[in-house]
């Protein structure tokens, strides 16, 4: 019996195989789409994606074209090919937006451009291309039964920038750049007033202001001396039990002796 099923199998298989080959050279457009159909309902959406980008420009445009670009997006994002599917996902709401499917295709397609968004060590152009899409479904369909799932994203998307901008400010730190270093923190700190890197930037735009007054020339060490103390003030206020406690007390500490010889 086993044998007998395992045969059964290899003929299907093969059958599919040929009338999918077929397909791919049969000029009759409604053939072509029968078997596309099936490949992409069996989930052989490779197979299926190569007959519906034949069969696009003869549908492109007309009402009957709805199912087929509906199954042609989806089979780009079930197949990982997220740029093609954002843009299949796109044209299908601009060609057809009084579709049923209209919703989840707006919805479908910004997941897409949200699944490009890479690492926030790198370039983030294609994060901010997400931010934008996503922010526009969640406006056009702010009652959509996707809003859990759009909003989740969203705040991925934008925690991703947060934390690349925090880490650029960091960067300063890291390479001495201490007046950039300390400008990109307070504007760090302006922007994202919520963020949870908020007590790290302020212990490093301390550390900063402290390694830039310290290492000044006499005649703006008092001034940067002051504004490395607005500094420590700033930090402790936000968080008197600091983790950086410690080390933001000995800077107080060498800061106030500093600040001494300018009181005499």
């Amino acid at each position: 019996m086993k044998k007998i099923i395992s045969a059964l199998l290899v003929v299907l298989f093969l059958y599919s195989c040929s009338d999918y080959q077929a397909a791919l050279k049969n000029e009759d457009v409604a053939a072509k789409f029968d078997v596309a159909t099936k490949m992409y309902e069996a989930g052989k959406y490779s197979k299926a994606i190569r007959l519906f980008e034949q069969l696009a420009p003869a549908y492109r445009g007309k009402p009957q074209g709805e199912k087929l670009f509906y199954m042609y997006a989806q089979s780009c994002y079930k197949t990982k090919q997220y740029y093609l599917a954002g843009y299949q996902f796109d044209s299908f709401v601009s060609g057809y937006p009084k579709s049923e499917k209209s919703e989840e295709c707006a919805y479908l397609g910004a997941q897409s451009y949200s699944m490009l968004s890479p690492v926030y060590s790198i370039d983030q152009t294609d994060t901010f291309k997400a931010i934008e899409k996503i922010q526009g479904f969640i406006d056009r369909y702010p009652n959509s039964q996707y809003i859990t799932e759009a909003n989740a994203t969203s705040r991925k998307l934008n925690d991703k920038i947060e934390r690349k901008v925090y880490e650029n400010a960091l960067e300063y730190n890291r390479i001495s750049n201490y007046k950039s270093a300390i400008i990109a923190f307070d504007n760090f700190v302006a922007d994202y007033p919520g963020t949870p890197y908020k007590e790290k930037a302020l212990y490093y735009k301390l550390d900063s202001a402290y390694s830039l007054a310290i290492n000044s020339i006499p005649s703006k060490m008092e001034e940067r001396l002051n504004t490395a103390k607005a500094s420590y003030n700033n930090l402790v206020k936000f968080k008197p039990n600091t983790e950086y406690k410690k080390k933001a007390d000995e800077m107080l500490a060498q800061i106030d002796v500093e600040l001494q010889k300018y009181n005499k």
